[in-house]
């Protein structure tokens, strides 16, 4: 029987693409470490990090350099969308839950607005008459949607009727936004667009993490309301 010899380009490609994913696992890393900054302690960072690389190393065997030739350009947006993915599938939240949600937003403002601090879980749990450790569920799936797109979270909650088109939402945010101030309008560039912690933005603009969560709350809040009209 002939031997069939190995192809060098074939060889050579495939070193170049695993060669690609080594080099690319630290930058992967630091991406799951900025999303782990802003999410519960109940998400693990190395669960983040696993669900990353395995990303990162399908995409370096599919990766066409001949069709792109900046191989992290092609792939960053897709490894933080395979992050967002397993982060939807930890929601375990039902529709009356989502209320729960609701109820313990206005619970915290209340509170907010007469102590200048959040109340513990404890406090809310008595309010709303449930189980603590319900709260503490309801408030993790909460921080978890706070990361994804604002138009995934708008339509997460019931009270918004219809699906949002995109380039509605981004005509909805701009009026809402020209409604705040100047400061209100930047945590919202940080939080979302620069994605920076509310820990961060809170050193940023020398104001307590407790009122960056505040007005980011706001502004979600906001937005839905002009959203249904």
């Amino acid at each position: 029987m002939m031997n069939v010899l190995n192809n060098p380009y074939e060889e050579n490609l495939k070193t170049y693409k695993d060669e690609l994913a080594v080099d690319y696992m630290p930058a992967v890393k630091a991406m799951a470490a900025r999303l782990k900054e802003r999410l519960p302690s109940s998400v693990e960072f190395n669960d983040l990090v696993s669900i990353g690389l395995e990303e990162l190393v399908k995409l370096a065997r599919r990766y066409d350099p001949k069709q792109n030739d900046n191989f992290w350009g092609y792939a960053q947006k897709r490894i933080y969308g395979s992050m967002l993915d397993f982060l939807r599938s930890l929601d375990t939240v039902s529709r009356s839950d989502r209320k729960i949600i609701k109820d313990i937003e206005k619970i915290v403002e209340s509170y907010q607005a007469e102590h200048d601090m959040e109340p513990d879980d404890e406090y809310i749990a008595d309010i709303l008459g449930i189980d603590v450790e319900k709260v503490r569920r309801a408030k993790n799936a909460s921080e978890i949607y706070n990361v994804m797109p604002i138009e995934e979270q708008m339509n997460f909650f019931e009270n918004v009727s219809v699906k949002i088109e995109e380039e509605e939402l981004i005509e909805t945010i701009k009026k809402v936004l020209k409604k705040m101030n100047e400061k209100e309008q930047l945590i919202i560039q940080l939080y979302y667009f620069e994605e920076l912690s509310l820990k961060e933005i809170s050193e940023i603009l020398g104001v307590t993490e407790s009122r960056i969560s505040q007005i980011h709350k706001n502004v979600i809040k906001k937005l839905r309301k002009e959203l249904n009209g």
